[in-house]
């Protein structure tokens, strides 16, 4: 029987994080855990933290570190043990990246971080064809939103890689190729 694993998107907005995560699901039956639903969940309930959620994801800005972790433990510990999970935006920022090495560490899971590599350009198109359909008010903000990935996310990036943890995928194929191409890396069949 194969350990379980614990698989983590992260790139930039519009990277294929979401797609990716729905297709490796749909391959292997692991649940996925994904902040940015989450957190467009909460920001329909009317109370002052509804209120402020909505603000913050219309403008695009990344959510406070200690929200985020609190929403990425909250799944992790529920997972049943020998089960595998993906997760899909809980590793935005430097301290929720050494949160993740952290906790993970901490309970024995194997896991991998796959970073889909894409260019500003190739997000800013694929962020445009979203927001046609998606209704989300922050695929209005891509600007923003890349600017937040800058300043925080790229650091993010840096630490897995100096764990060793980090899978560079090249995130500009066809969906079917980058699929593929995680699964290949992950050693799944």
């Amino acid at each position: 029987m194969q350990q379980p694993q614990t698989v983590f998107f992260v790139g930039k907005p519009g990277s294929g994080k979401g797609t990716q995560a729905a297709l490796l699901a749909k391959h292997t039956g692991w649940p996925v855990y994904t902040a940015g639903d989450r957190f467009r969940a909460l920001a329909k309930e009317e109370t002052p933290m509804g209120h402020k959620l909505r603000a913050e994801l219309d403008a695009g800005t990344l959510m406070p570190v200690w929200f985020a972790t609190y929403l990425y433990l909250d799944a992790l510990f529920s997972i049943p043990e020998g089960q595998s999970a993906i997760f899909d935006g809980f590793n935005r920022k430097p301290t929720e990246a050494e949160l993740i090495l952290d906790s993970l560490k901490w309970l024995g899971r194997s896991f991998a971080i796959i970073y889909l590599e894409t260019s500003h350009e190739e997000v800013k198109k694929r962020i445009q064809l979203r927001a046609q359909t998606s209704g989300r008010a922050d695929d209005h903000e891509v600007e923003n939103r890349l600017k937040e990935y800058e300043t925080y996310t790229e650091d993010a990036i840096g630490l897995f890689r100096d764990a060793g943890v980090l899978i560079t995928i090249n995130g500009e194929q066809a969906p079917e190729t980058v699929a593929a191409d995680v699964r290949a890396a992950l050693k799944i069949a």
